[in-house]
């Protein structure tokens, strides 16, 4: 099952990285990395950050003034970019529960307490969850879960046994089932899975928060049908369409120009 997607996917991993990450330089691309799955990942949450404006904020720091933004939804993207930040530079960390908190810390420290009072960045819900239609199930029965998704995920990236992508989405579809934050969830969950293609020195998968809709149909697939299967799909079509779109935006802009 998915032989064709596998294998177009490694195709244009190896071209992506070759032809638009390697000359950028590790730092350049980095920020470019950062500054795109930041904006689409807040985005899917509900902010209203365009890439410019993210990018704005990214440069400008306490000096980006936010015309018609509120200052929740800046605070919310400088914290992404902590946690993203911080996760490159621990990528030697081990897949479990700390990393799980910590990530879910630095996105929400500023925020949680606004969004849900009460509540502390980087500590598990201590009560049942819902979100939108979706009621999920007894929170302790779900956290506890955590620790085996953690420890099975390791063992699978240590024994490289499953596509890396195939791997992420999985554990994507697994880990935003059992919930196990007030808010912030998604996030963590993304960068998480970002963390595992990281582990295998492939592409930064960005979710666009235009793909919204299907990306939202496909978790709840999750829950609906018990299989992992449209998320899968979803998520090496997500990363075919963001290569191609990188290698022919890169083409165009490097053609002979007509001067006069």
């Amino acid at each position: 099952m998915f032989e064709s997607e596998v294998k177009q996917y490694d195709q244009l991993a190896q071209e992506y990285l070759e032809q638009v990450a390697k000359p950028m330089g590790e730092l350049e691309f980095r920020k470019h990395s950062e500054i795109i799955f930041s904006c689409h990942s807040c985005g899917i949450e509900g902010s209203s950050f365009s890439v410019d404006d993210t990018r704005a904020l990214f440069e400008q720091g306490l000096g980006y003034y936010p015309v018609g933004k509120t200052l929740l939804e800046c605070q919310e993207m400088a914290d992404h970019f902590k946690a993203y930040e911080w996760m490159h530079d621990h990528l030697n960390h081990p897949f479990d529960l700390e990393l799980i908190k910590t990530l879910h810390r630095l996105v929400t420290l500023n925020t949680l307490s606004y969004r849900v009072p009460g509540a502390v960045p980087g500590e598990f819900t201590t009560v049942d969850m819902a979100a939108g239609d979706t009621i999920f199930g007894n929170h302790e029965k779900l956290i506890a879960q955590l620790p085996r998704l953690m420890e099975s995920t390791s063992r699978a990236i240590a024994e490289g046994n499953i596509h890396p992508l195939v791997l992420a989405a999985r554990f994507h579809g697994f880990y935003e089932y059992l919930h196990p934050f007030r808010d912030g969830n998604g996030r963590t969950g993304r960068l998480l899975s970002n963390f595992i293609l990281l582990q295998f020195h492939l592409p930064e998968l960005v979710i666009l928060m235009e793909d919204r809709q299907q990306y939202i149909t496909a978790l709840r697939s999750k829950r609906t049908e018990g299989t992992d299967e449209h998320l899968i799909a979803f998520f090496f079509r997500a990363a075919i369409k963001q290569m191609q779109d990188a290698l022919a935006q890169k083409k165009a802009n490097g053609r002979p120009m007509l001067f006069f």
